[in-house]
């Protein structure tokens, strides 16, 4: 594992090395992704071994330009009003935190999509990441660079930490703008529905196509077993830390008393703060929170306590892509 810099250089290194089927990790505007060339299958596979992740749960494909949307997704499987709610999406929200869910085309890798008739694609806003995709293949396939389950990584150090010489290169971006996942957008059924909450907020998407729904669950196997999931981050059980979390309804982390071995995580500044207690915003800012959400649930992590107490945030705007991480990292 070698840890390369932002610079021309290295992000040709780094091209080459993904046009070879190695895994390299790169940062976006949301976390580090672990990226391999989304049409070479040998490599789609090293991404699943790499993070222990099970092959029923389908990638995300970054692209750099739109027009290679048009390799990956068949659009003309659409029905009109669809297609004008696509074209209005891409113009007003791409390249940013929002992937959407297409019918795919038959080229594209049964593995990268668990075997479902859909693509998920995003065309991150981050530079590097933008140049890195252009330089390779121009399709690159990236969950977020970590072990199944587990925290987001939002710096190269949790890449490191948690996959270590599982990835072959990792590129330094410093700490991820958002630090929360891409929000999921399904637009391969009839009506358009959020998948999974992220960096894209539902009310930024309803200005602009109206209501969409929120379907966060995977669909019940009828057949009993794993769930069919159509999107990343659908499991009950995901984004965890180590050390067990207990999610609090807000207002009540205060009025517990507190525990030199559990650590704290409050949206806002609460009276009293114990060393090991970490605030997400101090003026209770939803966009700050979101940014350090996974920075500071890393700290906390790595102090070897035996309880993390969290708060819910207002459910509203990033606010509910928050609670959704924490509510999946409780469970």
């Amino acid at each position: 594992m070698e840890i390369l810099s932002t610079s021309e250089t290295d992000l040709e290194k780094a091209a080459e090395a993904l046009k070879a089927g190695l895994l390299v990790a790169f940062p976006t505007e949301t976390v580090y992704g672990l990226g391999a060339d989304a049409f070479n299958t040998s490599a789609l596979a090293r991404v699943f071994q790499a993070k222990n992740r099970p092959s029923f749960d389908p990638l995300i494909i970054h692209i750099a330009e739109q027009d290679a949307l048009s390799k990956i997704a068949d659009t003309s499987a659409l029905n009109e009003n669809t297609k004008k709610l696509l074209s209005i999406l891409i113009e007003k929200l791409w390249p940013g935190p929002l992937t959407l869910i297409l019918p795919k085309l038959p080229n594209v890798p049964d593995l990268a999509t668990a075997g479902l008739g859909t693509a998920a694609i995003r065309f991150p806003s981050h530079p590097v990441a933008q140049k890195l995709i252009r330089l390779s293949i121009g399709a690159v396939a990236a969950p977020s660079a970590n072990l199944f389950g587990c925290l987001s990584p939002t710096r190269a150090g949790h890449v490191k930490d948690q996959l270590g010489e599982r990835v072959d290169l990792i590129i330094d971006g410093g700490r991820t703008r958002f630090g929360l996942e891409s929000t999921v957008l399904d637009l391969s059924h009839e009506h358009p529905r959020i998948l999974r909450p992220g960096g894209t907020a539902r009310e930024a998407i309803e200005a602009l196509i109206g209501p969409v729904e929120l379907s966060t669950r995977p669909n019940p196997n009828p057949a009993g077993g794993t769930p069919a999931l159509l999107s990343p981050g659908q499991l009950k059980s995901h984004y965890a830390p180590r050390t067990p979390l207990i999610l609090h309804k807000m207002g009540e982390l205060a009025m517990i008393p507190e525990d030199p071995m559990e650590g704290r995580l409050y949206f806002s500044r609460p009276a009293h703060c114990s060393p090991n207690s970490k605030v997400l915003s101090q003026n209770g800012d939803i966009c700050e929170a979101a940014a350090n959400l996974f920075d500071m649930l890393h700290e906390l992590d790595s102090l070897g306590l035996k309880l993390i107490r969290t708060e819910e945030v207002p459910e509203q705007g990033l606010g509910t892509a928050i609670n959704d991480r924490l509510r999946r990292a409780a469970e």
